[in-house]
């Protein structure tokens, strides 16, 4: 059974943001064997169970912490500074809590009755099919980026049910992981820690409230919203996602320019007979590093800040901007660590070295949809001068 929320003290953001410091070298130290087993170690995993994360965005009426959007930036760039993909494992299985809040009454109860959080991964891109059965659905198909299965207890996955209602009914479908298949098909450049394998679903009937509609969570209205007081629920579902993928960019980016820093006072050239922090080139470089590191952070800063201030009653355009602002984040992490690895010299380009992941792991995270900044610029834009932002989901 569960901890209830009497049997758990209170535990409050800067105390978990505190724990998260305390996995930045942990994680660090996991990075180079979960890169090399293609999952998260089990040491990896292990730590941040004991350290509580995972009951973050939990409310407490379920034993967990109930903490806002301003925790889980200081934790999710905490755990980016250790290692990107253990980052973005562990703050998918916190967001995914969150989804798992959001499900009608008759599935939330009897779900945190037994446990405070779960592991869980959940696929948004609606690949599999849900057809509607009496009393439910019957779910077949393959999902794939299914971050987290490889610790799973859970799964989420999402499908569009057929019907004649011009918006389509696109939904999400929670699981136990015994009645999914899991295909090892992770081999990939970057982002390999993450043991994002596909999962497979052969023809398994579940229960209506196993459901719930992306649409409304989009907009912050899911049964979730109604169930809890807290305004965490009643936040919009995409800035919830897509900081949660964007925050392992930028606390690695951090890491990268704090370890810049240091490796220009250590490292001595012997051609000039001084360290590279001596050169002007070297000065320059790393105060551009910082401070383009500096308006990355408080990009992300403000858009939590506003995303807390407006919840669900956001515009369109708000939501827009949004998304663009993360992504540009994203963006500018990943052309941050480029040119640190620029400037660091031949040994740096040594697979083995940290640097070397770094730039693998953010190249192939910025790849995801929701970071596309063509599209998302181009949306924000529309939105801004008042036209339709089009199908793009904000």
């Amino acid at each position: 059974m569960a901890e209830t929320a009497a049997q758990e003290p209170i535990v409050t953001g800067d105390e978990l943001i505190a724990r998260a410091r305390a996995l930045t070298p942990v994680l660090a130290a996991e990075a180079a064997e979960s890169e090399r087993l293609r999952r998260p170690t089990d040491a990896a995993i292990d730590a941040l169970r004991e350290s509580g994360i995972f009951r973050m965005m939990v409310p407490r009426a379920y034993g967990g912490y109930e903490l806002d959007l301003d925790t889980f930036l200081g934790v999710g760039l905490a755990l980016g500074a250790g290692d990107a993909s253990l980052a973005w494992v562990a703050n998918f299985y916190v967001e995914h809590n969150w989804i798992f809040c959001q499900f009608p009454e008759a599935f939330q109860k009897p779900f945190f009755a037994e446990r405070d959080y779960s592991l869980a991964p959940a696929t948004v891109a609606p690949t599999g099919v849900a057809e509607p059965v009496e009393g439910g659905y019957r779910l077949a198909g393959r999902w794939s980026w299914g971050t987290g299965v490889m610790h799973g207890d859970w799964v989420i996955v999402s499908a569009v049910v057929p019907g004649d209602d011009p918006v389509p009914d696109m939904r999400f479908f929670a699981l136990p992981i015994e009645q999914v298949a899991v295909d090892d098909v992770w081999h990939i450049e970057g982002m390999l820690g993450t043991g994002s394998n596909d999962i497979l679903i052969d023809g398994v009937v579940i229960p209506e409230e196993r459901s719930v509609s992306l649409n409304t969570m989009r907009d912050g209205r899911a049964p979730g919203s109604e169930i809890h007081d807290g305004p965490l629920y009643r936040t919009p579902m995409m800035p919830v996602l897509v900081m949660a993928a964007a925050m392992p960019a930028v606390g690695q980016a951090r890491a990268v320019v704090d370890a810049f820093k240091q490796s220009l006072q250590d490292r001595f050239m012997p051609m000039w007979g001084i360290t590279q922090a001596e050169r002007p080139a070297a000065q320059m470089r790393v105060a551009r590093a910082e401070l383009e590191m500096r308006q990355t952070e408080m990009l992300m800063g403000e858009v939590v800040e506003d995303v807390m201030a407006r919840r669900n009653e956001a515009t369109l355009a708000d939501r827009a901007r949004w998304m663009a602002s993360l992504a540009l984040a994203v963006d500018q992490s990943k052309q941050i660590v480029a040119s640190v690895a620029t400037a660091s010299g031949a040994s740096a380009h040594f697979s083995s070295h940290p640097l070397q992941r770094a730039a693998r792991d953010l190249s192939t995270l910025s790849c995801h949809a929701v970071f596309d900044l063509d599209a998302r610029l181009e949306t924000a834009g529309k939105a801004m001068l008042g036209l339709d932002p089009g199908p793009i989901m904000i």
